[in-house]
């Protein structure tokens, strides 16, 4: 049993073994948080973990005798404003025209083998009914004559639980929602550091620590988008907690658009956790009979760090949110013609390109932005997908045949959901754009935004990439977006409704995604924003792969990646090998740097293959056929950080297969030290003790113990004197060891 009802004592208990997650229905109807950490074995009572017997003197309290009985102090599940709790609520719901003090008192429970889909949103899943239980607890709140159905699922083999909540309108008159997490958690102290991803445009998701203090701390987006700024991640640590050892709560909500995730310190050091859309120009009118769902929040239990957190991040996403069809598929190794063309390029310049990539080895060919329209720079033609047949005159299918003929996969960029304001579509639709009509529009890359809270232009959108993939045989579609949403306003809603707005907007990307994955499941999506302006477990249950960051300078990646690996599994990374000096850094690295930060990730090349050197080609086509190797490896391994950039001069990382038999070490030093003697040895984790691993290329053995409590030998450096035997030296240093045990 994964979920334990006490129906005498109205408690539930969901544990697995290695989480337990306890609450109760208390006395006045609402429901009461008893308990959430590492497995506690059941049992039938639970009352002795409610403190109700602490009276304050300032506190208000909800029955005359009993002055303890306070909401300021209690721990609750899902807490309204306005009876004794002065904290932030969880849910506000009214009548039009009215206001209300939510008072959802509960009603019943149900238990679900399994766990059910949510209605137009993506969420994680469970194929196999064994894997996961689900826990509903149903509240009424009386005068409103509305329900309040809480979602708790656990997975069976995970220490993840699952959050949502939805509401239900079952009286005559409209209802109006202000607000409504996904989940709240009340935690009985303050001593946590706050962990949060946070950046911009080409320096995404870089780990941020500070302190739990008295007052709200938050991250949040309000651009229509999770956004390059601020991912919907956060955890809480103990101050003792480190990688590989202590506790931790990590916490990711499965959208993609407005969220707020924020932890409120009351005058008592307890600690509450809220996470949901951002309650900020939101609101949504529910009638009689109707429903509103709200997106999942995805809680991480570790008592084994942060590293045993990210682990589970990682499982739960490979094996319950990606695709199916994704979740054992080898991705090919693409090239991006991109960095190589930028907008000038016609068909012989393409098909040079990839016949010179096929011959290293590379297995998919994108074609990138420009093609499509009148579209020789960034200020028009987006929304009119149609070839450009000035650069393409024998149209899209027969570059697409070329690319199949030579053996290789054929994919192309889109961005679906933006419109130039010199276009055709914006000439014969100005109302379909975001904002409203007669007042300026705010540019963003010179274009607007496409309304896809309108279900005709999501249609429109839809029969135009079914179109172009059925005549090319597309195998992959990089789906971007480089704009966030400014004037949020839509043509076609009423003005009642236009809190609506931002998520109808992303219910119709989700739409247009889930669309398009059923009609072409063998077409591979990834999704970007700017780069990694939509990274998140929402577009993840569509494309399970995402272009991490528009910044491709590999020194810069160890920040992203490592950061971005704090929730996201590496085998969603898209992670290329680029061009020197870089596009966004102006920066010169070894092209063994750049792949070997590139092999943890899904790898691939931004460069043109036509202006290499014979020596950078030979060097290349060991990197491909090193990459094919191991990248079965890199899908299903475990992934574990060693060393942070954000720490020190060096990163380290690796990947163990699960039987702890194949090891992939990424080892980086960005600048040279002179005459130093520290670090070199490289210590490793999450080895067999017994096993011996020898090093692809080395005669040397290490028992798995040695390796973890000594280290990794690292080729020599480079001190001032040693250059006879030194094999190391400068700046942006990187090495990869394969290592695989000889005795199993």
């Amino acid at each position: 049993m994964l979920i334990y009802v006490n129906q005498d004592s109205q408690q539930f208990h969901l544990t697995n073994g290695q989480v337990s997650y306890i609450f109760h229905v208390m006395k006045n109807g609402q429901l009461g948080h008893l308990y959430y950490g590492k497995a506690l074995r059941h049992r039938t009572d639970f009352s002795h973990l409610q403190i109700y017997d602490v009276p304050t003197a300032a506190s208000c309290h909800v029955y005359e005798d009993d002055p303890a009985f306070s909401l300021e102090t209690l721990r609750q599940e899902y807490p309204a404003y306005g009876n004794s709790d002065f904290r932030e609520p969880a849910i506000g719901v009214r009548k039009r025209n009215s206001s209300h003090i939510p008072d959802f008192k509960y009603k019943s429970f149900r238990v679900l083998e399994g766990k059910p889909r949510l209605d137009y949103l993506p969420a994680t899943y469970a194929e196999d009914n064994q894997k996961a239980s689900t826990l509903q607890i149903i509240l009424k709140d009386k005068y409103l004559q509305a329900e309040l159905t809480l979602n708790y699922s656990i997975f069976r083999d995970l220490p993840v639980i699952t959050r949502s909540a939805s509401v239900k309108n079952n009286g005559p008159l409209n209802l109006v929602i202000d607000r409504l997490m996904g989940a709240s958690i009340d935690f009985p102290d303050k001593e946590f550091l706050f962990i949060h991803l946070a950046g911009a445009w080409s320096r995404e998701r870089h780990v941020k620590e500070r302190i739990l203090e008295s007052g709200t701390q938050s991250i949040s987006s309000l651009r229509g988008a999770s956004s390059h700024h601020l991912n919907p991640f956060l955890a809480l640590k103990r101050p003792n907690t480190t990688e590989h050892s202590g506790e931790v709560y990590g916490f990711n909500f499965v959208y993609s658009s407005n969220f707020i995730m924020q932890v409120e310190v009351d005058h008592y050091d307890t600690a509450r956790v809220m996470v949901g859309i951002h309650p900020f120009g939101f609101s949504w009118n529910l009638k009689t009979e109707e429903s509103f769902q709200t997106p999942e929040v995805v809680m991480v239990y570790s008592d084994q760090g942060l590293n045993g957190m990210s682990q589970s991040f990682h499982t739960l996403y490979r094996d319950h949110l990606i695709p199916s069809r994704w979740k054992k598929e080898e991705r090919p190794i693409l090239i991006n013609n991109w960095e190589a063309t930028y907008f000038d390029f016609n068909e012989e310049k393409l098909v040079n390109i990839a016949e010179s990539a096929r011959e290293l080895g590379i297995e998919l060919f994108v074609l990138d932005d420009g093609w499509f329209g009148k579209r020789n720079n960034d200020t028009s033609s987006l929304g009119d997908w149609q070839v450009d047949e000035n650069k393409l005159p024998n149209g899209l299918e027969s570059l697409a045949k070329k690319i199949s003929d030579m053996g290789m996969e054929f994919g192309l960029w889109f961005e679906p959901e933006m419109i130039s304001p010199d276009s055709e579509l914006f000439r014969e639709h100005p109302d379909w754009a975001v904002g409203m009509s007669g007042q300026p529009y705010t540019l963003g890359r010179n274009q607007l935004v496409l309304d896809f809270s309108r279900p005709e232009i999501v249609d429109y959108i839809y029969q135009k990439m079914a179109d172009i993939i059925r005549k090319t045989n597309l195998s992959y579609i990089k789906w971007d977006m480089n704009r966030n949403i400014t004037e949020p306003f839509s043509q076609k809603l009423e003005p009642n409704r236009q809190g609506e707005f931002f998520h109808r907007y992303i219910l119709g990307v989700y739409y247009l995604y889930g669309r398009l994955t059923k009609e072409f499941p063998n077409v591979m999506f990834e999704s970007c924003a700017g780069g990694g302006g939509r990274f998140d477990p929402g577009m993840m249950y569509y494309a399970p792969q995402a272009w991490t960051s528009d910044d491709t300078d590999a020194i810069e990646r160890l920040k992203i990646q490592y950061g971005t690996s704090f929730a996201y599994p590496i085998y969603s990374m898209g992670s290329h090998v680029a061009a020197v000096p870089n596009h966004q850094t102006m920066r010169t690295t070894p092209l063994s740097t750049r792949a070997n930060t590139a092999y943890f990730g899904i790898f691939g090349y931004e460069l043109d293959p036509l202006l290499l050197s014979e020596v950078e080609r030979i060097e290349i086509k060991k990197q491909v056929a090193f990459y094919k190797q191991h990248r079965g490896l890199i899908r299903d391994g475990q992934f574990y950080r060693l060393l942070s950039p954000f720490s020190g001069n060096e990163t380290a990382w690796m990947v163990v297969s699960q039987d702890r038999t194949e090891v992939l070490v990424g080892w980086y030093k960005v600048l040279a030290t002179p005459n130093s003697l520290k670090h070199q040895t490289l210590r490793l984790t999450g080895l067999d003790e017994s096993l011996v691993y020898k090093a692809e290329g080395g005669g040397r053995t290490y028992y798995g113990d040695e390796l973890m409590q000594v280290g990794l030998p690292l080729p020599t450096e480079f001190n001032g004197v040693n250059s006879g035997n030194a094999t190391r030296s400068g700046d942006f240093q990187s090495r990869v060891f394969y290592l695989n045990s000889i005795n199993r």
